[in-house]
């Protein structure tokens, strides 16, 4: 499994970033013109190197005014954009072609034309694929893809590691010093963030160094919340400080939009009395994105702190860790009113996902996926459908009220192993399953006042 690394430049002089950013700049036009010229039907049957050799023929690269390696490896990268965004789209036709008809043949047909990219000459995949694949636009215009033999690592005296890329000109390497001692390998992507470079680059994971710090020894069931990142089986709470982080978040986010749309609407009028100068100073000054990015990246990063620390706490506990399919999509929930639904965003559910596998992974513990369907609603004692409100469940049957994200937690431990419910049981069937256990648990019940009968019968 390839994973991906992030090293950042340290102490990046101004100097050095305006060139890496003017390259950066240069590329982004090349990027407009792939998804100008084929991210379209035009583009759908070429390849990057097509591409590459009819911009050669033509001439069109004497216009980009950067060095051959890094326009050509723009043009891969957009190139691999398109398709996955035409990939994105083709999940949608296959899902019509399924609707479409039941003929096999037909469907194979189709299928296979869909495929090798012959589509645009079958009148009905042509014209699903215009309804699904909306045109692209680029807008990225702050990165650099550096191919692996153009750049190179050295350290110097002091141990501080130095990556040395291309610049605009032939055997004018920018040196950028690093805040890591390991040195990136392969293909680069450079992403300029505010006078500061991120390199990304992909390592293979197990070449990773295992981590010296071992897994528990039980078995502990988790369920994911917005207060705290996960709840166990033992009812432990990890990575408690979540919800306040994505609360004050969302509502930072929202007031600086609505003072941000009221600038805006200035800058409009402005615009439209021909104030051309007010304008633009209230876009330069007031409307810029590079405080917003940087405060959205360091964000993120706490975030995922938070995340990764619940899951460690887990890991520390458990050998085998089972949980819900997170990467899964999940539709047709009750509205909870607008401020409520900005708070829960799915994003922070994948790094969720990817926490738990990694951290398995690299501790030696086995991560269970099971399905999470009426986790949340049924009672871990008897199994019955309860009634929940808030963080309570209330189980009306035994009576017992359970902290409800525990109460979760043990049911998808008890989900692990289950004969009947699959991971790919579809829910309706699980909760056909669920009420007909509580029914059978509930007919072998003794009457409430048979064992009373029973010991006056004996004493008579």
């Amino acid at each position: 499994m390839r994973v991906t690394r992030i090293a950042y430049s340290h102490r990046l002089n101004p100097g050095k970033y305006a060139q890496l950013e003017e390259q950066a700049r240069r590329l982004g036009r090349v990027r407009c013109e792939v998804w100008r010229r084929y991210g379209s039907v035009a583009g759908a049957a070429l390849s990057d190197r097509q591409v590459r050799d009819r911009w050669l023929a033509e001439g069109t690269h004497r216009t980009f005014g950067v060095l051959a390696n890094a326009w050509k490896e723009t043009v891969r990268d957009a190139m691999a954009d398109i398709a996955a965004h035409r990939a994105a789209a083709k999940v949608r036709v296959r899902r019509a072609i399924g609707r479409r008809t039941t003929d096999p043949a037909e469907r194979k047909r189709l299928f296979i034309t869909l495929r090798t990219e012959r589509w645009a000459a079958d009148p009905y995949l042509a014209r699903q694929m215009r309804r699904h694949w909306r045109r692209g636009h680029n807008r990225t215009h702050d990165q650099i893809i550096v191919r692996a033999d153009q750049h190179n690592t050295r350290a110097d005296a002091r141990g501080r590691l130095w990556l040395a890329v291309s610049g605009l000109r032939q055997r004018a390497m920018v040196r950028i010093g690093l805040n890591t001692t390991l040195a990136p390998a392969g293909t680069l992507r450079l992403i300029l963030r505010g006078g500061r470079v991120e390199i990304h680059y992909q390592i293979d994971s197990a070449a990773m160094p295992t981590s010296q710090r071992p897994c528990g020894t039980g078995a502990v069931g988790v369920d994911k919340g917005y207060t705290e990142a996960l709840t166990d089986s033992d009812g432990d709470h990890h990575g408690t400080g979540l919800g306040a982080l994505l609360t004050a978040e969302s509502d930072r986010i929202k007031e600086r939009n609505r003072r941000r749309a009221k600038l805006r609407s200035i800058a409009n009028s402005a615009e439209q009395r021909r104030d051309r100068a007010k304008a633009n100073r209230i876009r330069k000054n007031n409307l810029g994105t590079v405080k917003r990015d940087r405060q959205a990246a360091k964000h993120r990063a706490r975030v995922r702190t938070e995340i990764f620390a619940a899951v460690h706490a887990v890991v520390d506990k458990a050998s085998t860790v089972v949980a819900e399919d997170l990467t899964k999509t999940f539709a047709g929930r009750k509205p909870l009113g607008k401020n409520m639904n900005r708070r829960l965003a799915g994003w922070t559910k994948g790094v969720t996902a990817e926490a738990l596998k990694n951290v398995s992974e690299r501790r030696g513990s086995a991560l269970v996926h099971v399905n999470a369907a009426y986790t949340s609603q049924v009672c871990s004692g008897c199994g019955a459908l309860g009634d929940r409100s808030g963080d309570r469940l209330h189980c009306t049957v035994c009576g017992v009220v359970w902290q409800a994200d525990v109460n979760a937690a043990i049911n998808v431990l008890q989900r692990h192993g289950d004969p009947d419910i699959t991971l790919h049981t579809p829910h309706r069937v699980v909760k056909q399953i669920v009420q007909a256990r509580a029914d059978r648990h509930r007919s072998r019940l003794p009457l409430p006042d048979s064992s009373l009968s029973v010991q006056q019968t004996e004493s008579e």
